[in-house]
C-alpha cells in the first residue's frame, strides 16, 4: 500500500540523489541486480568508496542488498511513497539519456559478456536483470 510522502523521507532522498558516484550506482542498477565488484570495475573507484555510497543509497530506502558467499549484490527498492517512486522514476529516465551514464552502460554489458573477464571479476557472478 502506498503512504504519502514525509518530509523526512524526501529530504534523505533528494540527498541520496545529490551525488554523481550514486547516481552512476543507480544507473547500473536499473532493472538488474548487480554485484559490488561490477561497479568498482567500471566506476573505476576504490572498493571501500563504492560501498560508502551504496550504504548511503541504502539508507535512503532505495537500494536492497544481498549477500551470496562473498559477494553482495545491489538492486533498486521502490520506496513506498508515490511522490518518492515519482521522483526516481524520473531521475532514472534522465540518466538513461545521458551519455555518460550510457557509457557506464556500455561498460557494464562489456565486463559482463567480455571473455576472458577482468580479473577482479573472474569469480563474480553476473548481474542478473528483473526486466
Amino acid at each position: 500500500m502506498q503512504r504519502a510522502a514525509q518530509p523526512d523521507d524526501l529530504a534523505r532522498l533528494f540527498a541520496a540523489l545529490a551525488d554523481t558516484t550514486r547516481l552512476r550506482l543507480l544507473n547500473l542498477m536499473t532493472g538488474r541486480e548487480v554485484c559490488v565488484c561490477y561497479f568498482v570495475e567500471i566506476l573505476g573507484q576504490a572498493q571501500p568508496k563504492i560501498s560508502r555510497h551504496l550504504a548511503y543509497l541504502r539508507r535512503a530506502g532505495i537500494v536492497n542488498a544481498r549477500r551470496e558467499g562473498k559477494w553482495m549484490h545491489y538492486r533498486i527498492r521502490w520506496p513506498q511513497d508515490h511522490a518518492a517512486v515519482f521522483i526516481l522514476r524520473a531521475v532514472l529516465a534522465s540518466l538513461a539519456e545521458s551519455p555518460e551514464m550510457q557509457a557506464d552502460l556500455a561498460r557494464l554489458e562489456n565486463a559482463c559478456c567480455v571473455v576472458p573477464r577482468a580479473t577482479a571479476l573472474i569469480s563474480a557472478p553476473s548481474p542478473v536483470s528483473f526486466i
